[in-house]
């Protein structure tokens, strides 16, 4: 039986795998051991970056609520609670964009809850 080397296959996922690399210091992307220890770290990367990004902008929200209630005579914690008493339902992306971008609309909501 005929011996089969894979150098297509070898050749095409080392292709790939530079690929992914371009733009990376040094050997890491020349060097195919050191691209690939290099793509799988980036990958891991990107997915806790993925997950940190929703995190981040959460507290982005808050600060900004908790700064534009504080000038209305109010607390961020004493806000959430009288919009959930009074059955508001608006997350902290929508009433940061509301306080940033329409402040009148937002000190109307704040005479609404108290």
């Amino acid at each position: 039986m005929v011996r089969v080397k894979g150098g297509v296959h070898t050749r095409r996922k080392h292709k790939k795998v530079l690929k992914m690399a371009k733009g990376f210091w040094m050997t890491r992307h020349k060097q195919f051991k050191k691209a690939k220890e290099a793509v799988l770290h980036a990958g891991q990367y990107a997915y806790d970056g993925r997950k940190l990004k929703k995190r981040n902008f959460k507290t982005l929200w808050i600060v900004r609520l908790n700064a534009a209630v504080r000038t209305l005579g109010l607390n961020y914690n004493q806000f959430i609670h009288k919009l959930t008493e009074k059955n508001i339902v608006l997350d902290r992306k929508v009433l940061s964009q509301i306080a940033v971008e329409y402040p009148s609309v937002f000190s109307k909501i704040i005479e609404k809850i108290k």
